[in-house]
Order: structure tokens, then C-alpha cells, then sequence
């Protein structure tokens, strides 16, 4: 049953002394909660908290470029709901989760009472859990960590997680009974989940799942593609983001990988295709989105307002534009109240851009089709074709808890 939070109307000064852990946000510092019964606050401020620099500097990109579109979207360009102004505060957390908490909680400080971003898997963790200890929303963005579903009752995703790539990967597959299946990834908070998806949902299956990981710092990938041949698996399952795919993808083709066992992967942003070189016709890509995936009229207005702000919808746009129809639900429902925002946000549906997408009231993760994709040659260069989409409930990841 969740805590009803009293609001502090008497004590803003004395609360403003308080460990930041140990309290929430004073109500009616940045156009805070109203009181129950009046009408909602002049202003709501957010803290969108994402990488605008670092190693996942472009992820964040999109986010932004998405989340802006979203929001001209579900306000129909006035950045209002129902008379309550949307201050938007953008911070770059440059993939740092101490950054992150430090800027979370000057925020927080400030009476902020709604975070949302994170490209990094270790970033939503941490803000998370910052979430829960100042009792604000958080609407968790491109981070794929299955950790962060169902963290605490505060945080609800606005992006895929790492269970889903792995139930699109299971699509490819048949029989895999008694197959050795080794995950390839970063030893990171995304890697890490990856991996345990993988033996959740196709160990499941009776699968044997083992695992190559590397550390986030390497560059040289060719012993790690040597550990994954000499190990004979029946399938690898490659799970990377970030700068150093088209390395890793070039040891793994040098090495003989590709050739010898299959390999299945997500296929990133557009910035990676190139990466894959002759490589991509000897791998199965499960997708969480490009452009010419979707076919619906939200998946189109959000093309069509990031390309006239300059912008290239991409593999994390749709989860910017879907932080802010989340977040225009909340403020319209909830008044800036974080448990009346929870209310309005547990069990909603709503047409996204990936289609009818589903926030699940029990854990806070959001049901959605995923897509089977190829890449194929074209004006000399490679794009995603789709192949089949995984509709949301074949691909929908436990319930966590």
C-alpha cells in the first residue's frame, strides 16, 4: 500500500536544512503540488537529468530531441497543461552517475519533484534511488537495465529494457533446448542485465548461458573474440552500446565469429550501421526502433517535428517523446501531486510512437512492440529494413517482484 506524503506548507525553511535523503521537496518551491482540492500549481518545473557529453552523448541527443518534440506534441506547442506552465531544467550528466546524483539533488533542493532522462543503465540506478529516498517521480529514459523496473514505486520507464531485446532475440530462435548460448557484452549495469536476461527468459527454455563480459575501458577486442570461439557456442547473443562498437564488431569479424557460430544483436542507432560493414549480412538484428518501423500517426507527427527542428528521428527518440506524454499525463492528472502523478501513470495506455504502448501498473514497465530487422545496401550505404514486428505482449518481460 503506498505512503500518502503530507504536504509541508508550514515548514519550507526549516525542511530546506535537512538531509536531502531524509525529506521530500517542499510542495510549492519550483511550482511544487498544489493542496488537495485547489487547482493545479502556475508551474511545474522537471529536471530532464541525460547526457548531453560523454560516451553516450548522442544517446542523450536523441532522448532531447525526442522529449522536445513530445512535448510541442501533447501541448500542442504551448509547453501547458490545463493552465500549469512546464519549466524544463536540462543538466548533463556526461554518463556519470555521481553527477547525476549531485544535479538530482540540487534539484530536488529546489523543490523540483520530477526527474526524468538517464541514457545510462548506472545512471538510472542511482537516480532512482534518489527518487525514492526524496519521494519524487522519476521517469527513467533510454537505460535498458531490467533493475530499474519495478526499483521502487516512484520510478516508471519510458524505454525498452534489456528483457525485452532478449524475448525479440528468443523470435529468431527454435529449438534451443540443451544450445550453448553465450552473451557478449560490457561489464556494465547494461551488460550485466543483459546477461541475466538471457538466462532468465532463454535459460528458461533450457538453454545453457554463459558469458564473455568486458570492461567498459578496453579497446583491443581480439582475446575476448578468441574466449568466445574457443568456448563453441551455439549462438552468441552480442548486447554493446557506446563508441566502441565498430571495434569490437571488426575483432569479432576478423576473428572468425561471425562465420562459425550465429550471432544475434540489437541494432543500434543510425551512427553504428556503417560499423557492421559486410559483417551485417551474417547477423540478425532485434530493433527497438527506427523511422520506417512503425507505421501510425504519432509515430509520424514525431518524425515530422524532429526533422523541422533539424533533427533525425533515431533508436532513443521515441523514448524522449515518450517521457513527455508520460509526463503531460502525470501534470494533467496528478497536479504536480507525486502520488496522484503515480495514479495517473500506473495502468496508462496511450498511442505512442511505437504504437499502443502500455505503462504495467504492477512493476512500472512499459509493454511495446519490437521489431526484426536486416540491413540492407542502399545509395551506398546500409539501412534498416523491417523483417517482422514482435507484438507487445510476446515480448512483454516478467513482472519483476
Amino acid at each position: 500500500m503506498r505512503v500518502t506524503k503530507k504536504l509541508l506548507l508550514g515548514s519550507v525553511v526549516a525542511a530546506a536544512a535537512l538531509v536531502l535523503s531524509a525529506c521530500a521537496p517542499s510542495p510549492d518551491a519550483a511550482g511544487g503540488a498544489a493542496e488537495p482540492g485547489a487547482e493545479g500549481p502556475a508551474e511545474v518545473t522537471v529536471g530532464v537529468i541525460t547526457s548531453e557529453t560523454g560516451p553516450l552523448a548522442g544517446y542523450g541527443k536523441q532522448y532531447l530531441e525526442g522529449f522536445r518534440a513530445g512535448l510541442d506534441y501533447a501541448t500542442d506547442g504551448t509547453n501547458e497543461v490545463d493552465g500549469t506552465a512546464l519549466v524544463i531544467e536540462y543538466r548533463d550528466d556526461a554518463g556519470d552517475p555521481d553527477t547525476a546524483v549531485t544535479i538530482a539533488k540540487e534539484l530536488i533542493g529546489e523543490g523540483v519533484n520530477i526527474l526524468a532522462g538517464s541514457a545510462s543503465s548506472g545512471v538510472a540506478l542511482a537516480l532512482a534511488e534518489q527518487a525514492a529516498q526524496n519521494q519524487v517521480l522519476f521517469l527513467s529514459g533510454p537505460a535498458a537495465a531490467d533493475a530499474v523496473t519495478g526499483i521502487n514505486e516512484y520510478t516508471f520507464r519510458t524505454g525498452r529494457q534489456s528483457a525485452q531485446d532478449v524475448a525479440t532475440a528468443g523470435t529468431f530462435l527454435d529449438d534451443i533446448e540443451g544450445k550453448k548460448i553465450t552473451v557478449f557484452a560490457q561489464n556494465n549495469a547494461f551488460g550485466q542485465g543483459n546477461e541475466a536476461a538471457v538466462s532468465a527468459i532463454l535459460g528458461a527454455q533450457g538453454a545453457e548461458v554463459d558469458s564473455v563480459l568486458v570492461a567498459e575501458d578496453v579497446t583491443e577486442f581480439t582475446p575476448f573474440a578468441q574466449q568466445v570461439i574457443a568456448g563453441s557456442p551455439d549462438l552468441v547473443f552480442v548486447a554493446w552500446a557506446g563508441a566502441t562498437s565498430g571495434a569490437m564488431w571488426q575483432a569479432m569479424s576478423q576473428q572468425g565469429v561471425l562465420d562459425a557460430i550465429p550471432v544475434v544483436t540489437g541494432l543500434g542507432d543510425a551512427a553504428t550501421f556503417g560499423a557492421y560493414g559486410e559483417a551485417s549480412e551474417k547477423i540478425s538484428f532485434l530493433n527497438h526502433y527506427f523511422a520506417g518501423g512503425p507505421d501510425n500517426e504519432v509515430n509520424a507527427a514525431m518524425i515530422e517535428r524532429v526533422e523541422a527542428d533539424g533533427g533525425t528521428p533515431d533508436l532513443f527518440t521515441p523514448d524522449g517523446f515518450t517521457a513527455a506524454l508520460m509526463l503531460v499525463q502525470a501534470v494533467r492528472e496528478g497536479a504536480g501531486d507525486v502520488d496522484a502523478m503515480i495514479a495517473a501513470l500506473e495502468g496508462y495506455s496511450f498511442g505512442g510512437p511505437k504504437g499502443p504502448t502500455t505503462v504495467r501498473a504492477s512493476d512500472h514497465a512499459l509493454l511495446q512492440e519490437m521489431y526484426q530487422v536486416k540491413l540492407v545496401a542502399a545509395d551506398g550505404a546500409l539501412v534498416p529494413e523491417l523483417v517482422d514486428t514482435a507484438p507487445a505482449d510476446a515480448v512483454a518481460p516478467a513482472e519483476a517482484g
